[in-house]
């Protein structure tokens, strides 16, 4: 038998083996002693027979799916710790793992209860506002264990389960404050009385000193810089959320990791493969379990628009959002036009002038780029989802916000190419001078972004003869580019980026994204160098902090008007381009909401899993 002949027969024997092996086992008939009553000759007698059985094959019953949520993160989340959140996608995880003091009705966006049962407001003995909390004491403190699969609740040093309580809240909000955890989101803190000064190293000031304390187990207490009516629902947001000291002390930077992790909330991490995917499960000892439908959250984390739409057709997500491109054949299709979900959001997308790096250090400039954009053609031929072109910042629904189109700079090419002519003149420049200072437009990693840079760059080269170089990065690597602490150099001259509401009011909007002293300032507005080491205020900040402390609603209103406009028309320290709208599809086993505040909430959504399975042909 030659060589390759013996190969394939004894590959043929290996084969038929295996085959023989996976097929079902017959079953064997077997012989079983039987005692039988019988009529013999007339008599009833009893007789021991020998009689052939074939046993009945009973299938094993095969374990229920879990009800799973297939989502798409979007992006790696860059923190699942509450303190250094900033972004929707690392709030839309925090949200599921953890519990704040307050939360927003998905509805109706109403601050409801969440930790804490209720609160008043009162006065200390200096006439400094306070917000007194008192909470539920049946939270627990728990951690999964990858290794077992089991949920269990965390116990102190002589083994005493630990439950959420006031003095997890202050050390939650005073490790915001702490300069050393390096929270870029503390300045929302700012209204408690003490914060700024704490955060921003002020002599003489320590984490004693934030107005923030434990009055016994169950009730924790805020004292306010300034009479806030919306405090309760800064009270609920994640910077402000209870915190694990002991793992923290524990664990250190790797205390969020999966298995190290202590959370609070409906879900636990199951798993975190970084850059892949980040599954969560359902926490059985959360309060409201029972009510809690969906067991897995599998979540993967791709950027590209295109790649997630098409896994959703293909049933292996069951909600996303549509890519720009696939926007009108969504519509136009009688399933997809079905499933879409297509309805305003408080947010706002924009972009920023670095205002210290030339030549976006002048005014004229800013304002010639801003009035080159065409805002109502993007929405109506790249976006198409019925955003609202934005000339100012807060969106409609936000109090204090003007209408929209009322301030700010619109469309003008002509008095845009005037701004740019009359820099260029004063400076002695051509526009070949200009173009050589290689003006850099950056936004994160997406398709959608992509398409709306190209766009926008078309409308630069169009109205102003300028050429602008696009370019993209990772979306935690580019938040790290974009901060206000980077080197000038280093930072591009114009970069996109969205807010959206954390709580329906101005003061989260011009005050704490803009202002000089008690906001993020990314913008680098009032500085007096470049790397922004000294600022000066302005009538802006100025009219922020006075509508922050105003207390008639209508005077506020006017205020914030008036901040808005100088922000927008006057420094034009950076360029609005458009209000959100959602535009999603969700398979029609899925039932969601689309939370206006606060992040998605996994726990509230269920799914048919019947029709889900039977969709994917299981």
């Amino acid at each position: 038998m030659s060589k390759k002949l013996f190969v394939l027969v004894a590959l043929l024997v290996i084969v038929s083996a295996l085959l023989a092996a996976c097929q079902p086992a017959e079953p064997e008939t077997i012989e079983v002693v039987k005692t039988v009553v019988v009529e013999k000759e007339g008599k009833t007698v009893v007789e021991t027979v020998i009689v052939e059985v074939t046993p009945e094959v009973v299938e094993p019953e095969a374990a229920p799916v879990p009800v799973t949520l297939n989502w798409n993160w979007g992006t790696e989340p860059p923190t699942a710790d509450p303190a250094l959140a900033t972004d929707t996608t690392s709030v839309d995880l925090i949200r599921n793992l953890f519990v704040g003091l307050t939360q927003f009705d998905p509805v109706t966006a109403e601050v409801i209860p969440y930790l804490a049962t209720s609160w008043e407001q009162g006065e200390d003995e200096e006439g400094n506002q306070t917000w007194t909390f008192t909470l539920r004491d049946d939270i627990a403190w728990v951690n999964y264990d990858p290794t077992t699969g089991e949920t269990v609740q965390v116990t102190d040093a002589d083994g005493n389960p630990r439950f959420v309580n006031a003095h997890d809240v202050v050390y939650g909000v005073k490790r915001t404050l702490d300069p050393a955890t390096g929270s870029d989101y503390a300045y929302v803190l700012y209204i408690i009385k003490n914060a700024a000064a704490v955060n921003g190293g002020e002599e003489g000031f320590t984490l004693d000193d934030i107005g923030v304390e434990a009055l016994d187990d169950w009730t924790v207490r805020f004292t306010l810089e300034n009479p806030a009516g919306f405090f309760p629902s800064i009270a609920g947001m994640w910077v402000a959320s209870p915190m694990p000291q002991w793992a923290i002390d524990e664990w250190g930077d790797k205390w969020t990791e999966a298995g190290l992790i202590v959370t609070n909330g409906p879900y636990v991490m199951e798993s975190w493969i970084h850059g892949s995917e980040l599954n969560l499960v359902k926490n059985p000892l959360w309060i409201d379990a029972d009510n809690v439908q969906i067991e897995r959250v599998e979540g993967v984390m791709i950027t590209e628009a295109s790649t997630a739409f098409a896994l959703y057709e293909n049933n292996d997500l069951d909600t996303t959002g549509v890519p720009l491109p696939e926007i009108d054949r969504v519509k136009a299709d009688p399933e997809l036009s079905a499933q879409l979900y297509n309805a305003p959001v408080p947010c706002t997308y924009y972009y920023g002038f670095t205002n210290t790096k030339p030549p976006f250090d002048d005014p004229r400039v800013r304002k010639a780029f801003s009035m080159a954009i065409d805002r109502q053609s993007l929405v109506d031929n790249v976006t198409k989802g019925g955003q609202i072109p934005a000339t100012s910042f807060a969106p409609p629904g936000i109090f204090g916000a003007p209408e929209p189109g009322t301030v700010g700079l619109g469309y003008d090419p002509e008095a845009a190419k005037a701004y740019l002519q009359e820099y260029l003149d004063e400076k002695g420049m051509t526009l070949d001078d200009f173009n050589a200072m290689d003006i850099t437009l950056m936004h994160n990693t997406s398709e959608g972004h992509a398409l709306i840079a190209a766009a926008i760059q078309q409308m630069w080269k169009d109205v102003l003869g300028v050429d602008v170089r696009v370019e993209n990065q990772e979306w935690k690597v580019y938040l790290n580019t974009i901060k206000n602490s980077t080197p000038v150099e280093e930072m591009p001259h114009i970069w996109r980026l969205g807010w959206c509401a954390d709580y329906p009011d101005e003061n989260n909007w011009v005050h704490e994204v803009f202002n000089v002293e008690a906001g993020a300032n990314r913008l680098r507005r009032g500085c007096v160098d470049p790397n922004c080491e000294e600022v000066v205020p302005s009538k802006f900040d100025e009219l922020t902090f006075q509508a922050q402390q105003e207390q008639d609603p209508a005077k506020r209103a006017e205020l914030y008007r008036e901040a808005e406009r100088i922000l927008a028309e006057e420094e034009t320290a950076y360029a609005p381009i458009y209000h959100y709208t959602a535009v999603n599809v969700t398979k029609p086993w899925l039932t969601r909401n689309f939370p206006p505040l606060g992040g998605n909430d996994f726990f509230n959504w269920t799914i048919d899993m019947d029709a889900k399975l039977a969709a994917q042909g299981q």
